[in-house]
């Protein structure tokens, strides 16, 4: 008998609810090791499993059950299942009881051991480093007008977060794409530099292998506009997070200690990933979080960037940059970011009945496209004329007698970033899955597992290998001891490339689609937002809002039922926890 139909019959009632098999697993695991004649018990452990699946730090019993359909995303009919008193049997859950209990009862919140020691140690860590005593410049002010201009009567928020930074050990600059929080990054390290008096020690880090390798090329253009001297003061890369927490574990305790630790894309990061972090970073160095706390969370769980910034602990320590250099809030793409990041549903209507119709079509910077077939020759030629320039990039590669070197396998890693196309789902006709079968038709490609050309999206990290989560690489032919073959080229973080054999990749996708969430610390020249022409909980303000964040030039929302993009604007995403 499978493990789901195991669970579901011995356990009356949860059949009706969307309660995954691994969630009623672990309330029986946790009933067979120390029974409990109290059936709520089971359905409180199954909960918090359930909710720790949904990316919740917690299962939230405040206000329990009239918040039981919000809380749980269930509908009233699947909250009938639940027992009604579910809610006061939490405080004789004898799964959570001693230092080693699989469960956590804290206030009116339940957790998961592993989430709720997470939590305590972001929060413990967070507090003990706002206690430490950060000398700032003497001359701090003057430093300050030196690098912003002497202050104006509009408060300057990017000269604002680089003296708190200065002055204090934990600093959160959030903003939108464009607001330069790279660039006040870069004045404070000139700054503290000037500061110094021996050279910095500065650690430079994203989640994942794409945000660090744009890290790396802002940090390498702001190096390039300096003289000598200050541009030393600005370290060469940026590491991923993970590989900086694997080789170098022990920062903290030797000679070699960080003094600045600079996180970008921090809205990515997971709550037990964020613990790692903090521990890794010494109590002496500043950090500074990067992010944008309207974006999408983590994957996994937690929303440890927005609960910062809403929360008391560090709610004086966070700084807002709200004024965009790339967008303007009263037209085009970043109008539409305004009203989809505000929840103006009516204001988002009256755009999407003003933009032209047609995927890109003429010289609009958004456009938009209601069709209701998913496979749609017009948009998908339309999309081929943006890839353009990559595709005759890589015609000279395609015929099995050409090889290809760092240099242009650089050049076309860049090249094919003109365009993404971003789904809110991966399976389906609306999804990945989909669209990268139609892309590598309409693109002329081969339906072979490898071919010249083929985008690939690493899914997790291999040490390795020396590839990373969300990784980008091509498939292109190299010359190797004399003989022509297929190697998938990454960018690495130092500016060159590195190679690796198909066959030992097993876990990519390939992404002339890619998803919402994984295009996150990515941006393209033009982007299609292709939106699912049914409800379904994904589809929400913070997808909507990334999605078309991630477009620098010209933007196309394909909504085949226009009336899911106003939902979505007004559904906006909570998860439990106890940060905030």
């Amino acid at each position: 008998m499978k493990l789901r139909e195991l669970t579901r019959n011995s356990w009356p009632g949860s059949a009706r609810t969307p309660l995954q098999a691994l969630d009623l697993a672990f309330a029986q695991f946790c009933q067979q090791q120390q029974p409990s004649e109290v059936l709520e018990h089971r359905w409180l452990a199954a909960l918090t499993s359930y909710q720790w699946g949904r990316g919740h730090a917690c299962l939230d019993l405040q206000d329990w059950p009239a918040q039981a359909a919000s809380v749980l995303n269930w509908t009233a009919e699947q909250c009938q299942s639940l027992p009604t008193n579910l809610h006061l049997t939490a405080n004789n859950l004898p799964w959570a009881q001693g230092e080693q209990s699989p469960l956590v009862w804290d206030g009116q919140r339940l957790y998961l051991r592993r989430a709720w020691q997470a939590e305590q140690t972001i929060r413990h860590n967070l507090s003990t480093r706002l206690q430490q005593t950060l000398s700032p410049p003497a001359d701090l002010e003057a430093q300050l007008d030196a690098l912003f201009g002497p202050p104006t009567q509009t408060q300057d928020m990017q000269r604002l977060a680089c003296a708190h930074a200065a002055q204090h050990a934990v600093t959160l600059i959030t903003g939108g794409p464009g607001t330069g929080k790279t660039t006040t990054v870069v004045k404070l390290l000139r700054l503290l530099q000037a500061h110094a008096t021996t050279p910095l020690r500065v650690v430079l880090t994203a989640p994942t292998g794409k945000a660090a390798a744009r890290l790396s090329q802002t940090l390498s253009q702001a190096r390039s506009l300096l003289p000598d001297n200050p541009a030393q003061a600005l370290p060469d890369t940026a590491l991923t997070l993970h590989r900086w927490l694997i080789s170098e574990p022990a920062q903290a305790h030797t000679s070699h200690a960080p003094d600045v630790v600079v996180v970008d894309e921090a809205s990515m990061i997971d709550l037990e990933l964020m613990a790692r972090l903090l521990q890794a970073v010494p109590l002496s160095a500043r950090l500074v979080l990067l992010g944008d706390k309207d974006q999408l969370a983590s994957v996994e769980a937690g929303a440890v960037m927005a609960q910062l910034c809403q929360g008391k602990l560090l709610s004086a320590h966070t700084i807002s940059l709200v004024h965009s250099h790339r967008f303007d809030a009263t037209q085009g793409i970043g109008q539409w970011a305004r009203a989809a990041n505000t929840g103006n549903a009516q204001a988002l209507h009256m755009l999407w009945q003003q933009a032209p119709s047609g995927c890109f079509a003429g010289d609009a910077v958004v456009s938009r496209l209601h069709e209701s077939r998913s496979t749609h020759t017009a948009t998908l030629a339309q999309l081929q004329a943006g890839w353009q320039p990559w595709l005759d990039q890589l015609a000279d590669f395609q015929n099995g007698v050409t090889a290809c070197n760092d240099e242009t396998a650089l050049a076309l890693l860049q090249s094919f970033t003109r365009v993404g196309v971003l789904c809110a789902l991966r399976e389906g006709r609306w999804g990945v899955q989909g669209f990268n079968q139609q892309l590598q038709q309409a693109l002329g490609f081969t339906d072979q597992t490898w071919f010249v050309g083929r985008p690939v999206m690493a899914r997790r990290n291999d040490y390795a290998l020396g590839i990373m989560n969300g990784d980008l690489g091509l498939c292109l032919p190299r010359k190797v001891d004399g003989v022509i073959r297929l190697r998938v080229a990454f960018a690495d973080a130092h500016g060159g490339v590195r190679w690796q054999v198909p066959g030992r990749l097993d876990d990519v996708d390939t992404v002339f689609a890619m998803t919402v969430h994984q295009s996150q610390g990515s941006e393209f020249e033009q982007v299609l937002l292709v939106l699912p022409d049914k409800p379904v909980p994904l589809l929400t303000r913070e997808l909507i809002y990334t999605g078309m964040t991630r477009a620098k030039k010209r933007l196309c929302v394909w909504a085949p039922a226009p009336e899911l993009l106003m939902q979505a604007v007004e559904k906006q995403v909570q998860r439990s926890g106890g940060l905030d």
